[in-house]
């Protein structure tokens, strides 16, 4: 099992339309964005070229490989104005798993190391995540990586025909 993990510099039609299919994957998109409701969860989302290009202003973007198959992404940006705690030089990451062969492998672990050490690099010292209460798989994974819980944004997503909180995380790198 061979893990790369590529900073976007260039996005192609090709990515994009890999991308879009998992931004509209029925069993993806409970994970990856907040929904008010039932409507706004089974809304299609279409990312283009040009809004990729230009997220990458404000995001770092990582590809991840496995064994030369893209099967995610990772990001961070700084200082987003979403943070729970305001606090300056923040990192807000989030990653996806695309592909379900990229699952249960240890492969988000070892892309949020890669992730944090890309932090670190730029001279950040705190990292600040979201994650949907339902998700305990995610959790599980940040409380490893020594995340530890910081607050809670209740009704902040739909699923499952209720609302779920929104639980945020924060880890401070040496």
């Amino acid at each position: 099992m061979n893990i790369d993990f590529i900073k976007l510099t260039e996005p192609t039609s090709a990515l994009v339309e890999v991308l879009n299919r998992w931004e509209n994957d029925p069993a993806l998109i409970p994970f990856t964005r907040p929904h008010q409701n039932k409507v706004e969860l089974e809304r299609k989302r279409i990312i283009t070229l040009d809004e990729l290009t230009q997220r990458l202003e404000h995001h770092h973007m990582y590809l991840i490989y496995l064994d030369d198959k893209l099967i995610g992404e990772m990001n961070y940006m700084v200082d987003p104005d979403h943070l729970y705690k305001k606090e300056p030089g923040t990192a807000w990451i989030g990653i996806t798993i695309g592909e379900d062969e990229g699952r249960g492998k240890g492969i988000g672990y070892a892309a949020m190391q890669y992730l944090e050490e890309q932090i670190r690099q730029q001279a950040h010292k705190r990292i600040e995540l979201g994650v949907f209460e339902f998700n305990k798989q995610a959790q599980k994974l940040y409380k490893k990586l020594g995340y530890q819980d910081i607050g809670r944004i209740k009704d902040f997503t739909y699923w499952q025909d209720k609302l779920w909180s929104d639980i945020r995380m924060e880890k401070y790198l040496d």
